[in-house]
């Protein structure tokens, strides 16, 4: 069969490669993809902020099947158009995909279906942030509503910080984007912990958990960004806490979901804070994470066409999801300056001329310009590893890193570092 792909990251990067190792598959496409998804599929040009041009690439190419990598393209309604057309599509729709494009939306449905989460309120103004503000002791978490590619989420050790957030956030002056809505919410302490799960519309099925890491600086310092690294290993849920997730977070918005007449289909990756008063729900992501996902499929042992055919076919309870053991890791290397203002076009050098079995280099942001590979975005590279366990997962990631230099390359050292620490 023929599959594509939309989008042009890491993750994209990831699931062309989980596809060309597919039995069921002969051909990938990939609309628009980046310099290393050219490596080893076909690229075609798409915006994928416009819902129009990528209709029009799938109805020229006639996949038996599209995958849908990024948020922006599910909050635009793409399943819905290419399900209206009769065309094979693996996500939720632009309803069901409210879950993660808006923040308000996500706590209120928490709310209405006794998911548990951190203690909330949604304004709609700077003077209702500012009596709301009152009711929250500090620190507080400032949350941007809408999409913010994993930069609208401010931790503020003040009332003045919270007030400046929200002011940034409705003026469009924070993330270039005015919101209509703010979330302030109570800040939960413990440990983060991403879960994925196959939804199908009426069953929830787990695939594996991750750990991602926002900060941009070691020790978790410094500003949020999309992501800096992951890791994914046996240990880190129990067999009864992954039962409960599933059931208690995963299973609920599947039923919560369908009893509002929006069946949620695709991945529902769940952000989980492990509490002192147990498991609490950060946020909802309504596709695969990056960079969990590069982490996640290089483990994978399942074939992810089955995974994306069960999700459509609502038949995810029947399929027997399957995890190489030990441990996997994906390391970032950024350009310098990210999460802020960076220069693209920097030769990337040293990097692999094959794969091996237990490291692959994905692409996040690069392209090909005269013949050579360069960067072109925040995150440039997603180092990847997968061994029996974490600490040579990441000397693996690490020797391989350590090969590879461009201008400015930036990344964490300490990817991990909490799964090491004694406890």
């Amino acid at each position: 069969m023929k599959v594509l792909v939309i989008g042009g990251g890491g993750r994209e990067h990831a699931l062309v490669w989980s596809l060309l190792k597919s039995p069921q598959v002969d051909q990938v496409v990939c609309a628009p993809g980046n310099g290393g998804i050219a490596q080893i599929a076909r690229c075609i040009p798409v915006d994928v902020n416009n819902l129009d041009s990528m209709v029009q690439v799938v109805e020229a190419e006639r996949p038996a099947l599209t995958v849908i990598g990024p948020e922006v393209p599910l909050s635009l309604g793409i399943v819905d158009e290419l399900t209206r057309r009769n065309l094979r599509v693996f996500g939720p729709t632009q309803a069901a995909a409210r879950l993660e494009s808006s923040k308000a939306f996500a706590k209120e449905f928490m709310q209405r279906h006794g998911i548990p989460t951190a203690a909330y309120a949604v304004c709609t103004s700077l003077d209702e942030v500012r009596n709301q503000l009152s009711h929250f002791t500090l620190p507080v978490v400032v949350k941007a509503d809408g999409l913010a590619a994993g930069k609208g989420v401010v931790i503020c050790e003040t009332r003045l910080e919270a007030e400046t957030a929200a002011a940034e956030m409705f003026s469009g002056a924070l993330l270039g984007t005015t919101e209509t809505e703010i979330v302030l919410e109570e800040f939960l302490t413990g440990e983060e912990l991403s879960f994925f799960a196959l939804c199908d519309g009426k069953h929830a099925a787990a695939i594996a958990s991750a750990q991602d890491h926002k900060r941009v600086g070691e020790g978790d310092t410094g500003p949020n960004t999309g992501g800096m690294g992951a890791y994914s290993t046996d240990g880190l849920t129990t067999t009864a806490m992954r039962d409960w997730l599933t059931e208690s977070v995963a299973q609920k918005v599947v039923d919560g979901m369908a009893s509002e007449g929006t069946p949620f289909k695709g991945i529902l990756f769940c952000g989980i804070m492990m509490t002192p008063r147990g498991p609490m729900v950060l946020e909802f992501n309504t596709r695969f994470g990056d960079p969990e996902t590069q982490a996640i499929l290089l483990r994978m042992e399942t074939d992810v066409v089955d995974l994306c055919n069960a999700s459509i076919d609502g038949t995810a309870d029947a399929l027997d999801i399957k995890m190489h053991p030990g441990a996997s890791v994906c390391v970032i290397a950024a350009s310098g300056g990210y999460p802020g203002k960076y220069a693209s076009g920097k030769l990337i050098q040293g990097l692999p001329a094959q794969p091996s079995e237990n490291v692959v280099v994905f692409h996040s942001g690069t392209a090909i310009k005269g013949g050579q590979l360069v960067t072109a975005g925040g995150r440039v590279l997603a180092i990847t590893s997968m061994a029996p366990d974490l600490r040579d997962a990441l000397d693996l990631a690490y020797a391989q890193l350590a090969k590879i230099s461009f201008d400015g390359m930036q990344f964490r050292r300490d990817i991990g570092h909490r799964a090491l620490e004694p406890r």
